[in-house]
């Protein structure tokens, strides 16, 4: 009987031994899951912000030296662009050809820097620009603007470019108007826009999704 309660001593001792060592190793495969857990969401952070600064950088790049969004305010272009439209603008491609006319250009507003205006181009340097009947005339031709421009759409005179007037574009500068005539602030008003003012030139409405459209040169 000593016998069988002695060895029921071992056996519970045993037992108890075994318990504590699966616990042990419950608690080791915890805490190695745990640790398995926190490595996978610091590679996972990692991993994102690696993917967010690279996204990020060449979001700079290309805002910076290639394409720049611009959102038109206001009508002084419709119907071509229509008020709160996004118009994707190609920067870099005037460092390899000048503002061609017809070109549809985003530029520093002569009468105010921190306004960005988008207009077309109608002269370039060079060029002679009138008025004569509400049309306009280039280089003692009336340009022909049916691309563009409603057959009823007439151009009236501004300070800059008076009725019987004529200007000759300066060199390194262009003569901007705005389709939409009747509401355009351009240079019938405040004269040419210089070169080095030029942010780059319009090429895709982008946004809305049913408004997507390339925009041409009429003239090329």
């Amino acid at each position: 009987m000593q016998r069988s309660t002695a060895e029921l001593r071992v056996q519970a001792k045993s037992s108890i031994y075994l318990n504590i060592s699966l616990i042990d190793k419950a608690k080791q495969i915890s805490e190695n899951i745990y640790m398995l857990f926190l490595r996978n969401i610091y590679l996972f952070l990692v991993d994102t912000v690696q993917t967010f600064l690279i996204a990020a950088s060449v979001f700079l790049v290309i805002y910076i030296f290639l394409f720049r969004p611009f959102q038109v305010n206001g009508q002084s272009m419709y119907p071509t662009f229509i008020d709160k439209e996004y118009v994707l603008t190609n920067l870099f491609i005037l460092k390899f050809e000048k503002p061609k006319r017809g070109d549809v250009i985003v530029f520093k507003a002569p009468n105010n820097k921190e306004k960005d205006y988008i207009k077309r181009v109608i002269g370039i340097p060079g060029d002679t620009i009138s008025l004569n009947d509400n049309n306009v005339y280039l280089n003692n031709r009336k340009l022909d603007e049916s691309a563009y421009l409603k057959d009823e759409v007439k151009t009236y005179a501004g300070s800059f470019l008076t009725i019987g007037g004529e200007i000759t574009v300066s060199q390194n500068q262009y003569f901007v108007l705005g389709d939409n005539r009747s509401a355009s602030s351009d240079s019938r008003e405040w004269g040419f826009v210089k070169e080095s003012e030029i942010i780059g030139k319009s090429f895709v409405v982008y946004w809305p999704p049913n408004s997507l459209k390339v925009v041409k040169n009429p003239y090329y």
